[in-house]
């Protein structure tokens, strides 16, 4: 398998996940929600700040259909995350290709200096 393929598969596995199966998410609180409302600690709880933000309380604003809207907003997710990634890889890269050819060329440079005294140096034989 080539890294195209596996990066392609990799890229619709993660839409389908975030876009399809999150439709079927339960909407019941899990299992720390539910110790908290137990135990009277949720009744403490406040908003966030972000929750009037575009995608606050994993959905899009603007989307009524509650299950559409967290599904997009997974598809939203995983596109900025694999875009943030993506670049910072890219920027990785492209300075540790940078920096191995600068020090392949001191150590080619250096290689050079000191291969040129042995090749000159007599044989040894008599």
């Amino acid at each position: 398998m080539t890294t195209k393929r596996f990066f392609i598969g990799f890229l619709v596995v993660s839409l389908i996940l975030a876009g399809i199966v999150s439709y079927y998410a339960s909407s019941n609180p899990d299992g720390l929600e539910k110790v908290a409302s137990d135990k009277g600690i949720s009744a403490k709880e406040k908003d966030h700040s972000m929750k009037d933000s575009p995608f606050g309380d994993y959905g899009v604003k603007g989307v009524d259909n509650s299950r559409l809207s967290g599904g997009l907003s997974g598809v939203i997710g995983v596109g900025v995350v694999l875009l943030v990634g993506g670049g910072l890889f890219w920027v990785v890269r492209r300075r540790g290709a940078s920096a191995a050819a600068a020090a392949k060329g001191e150590a080619g440079s250096e290689s050079e200096e000191s291969a040129a005294p042995e090749a000159s140096e007599p044989s040894g034989k008599r």
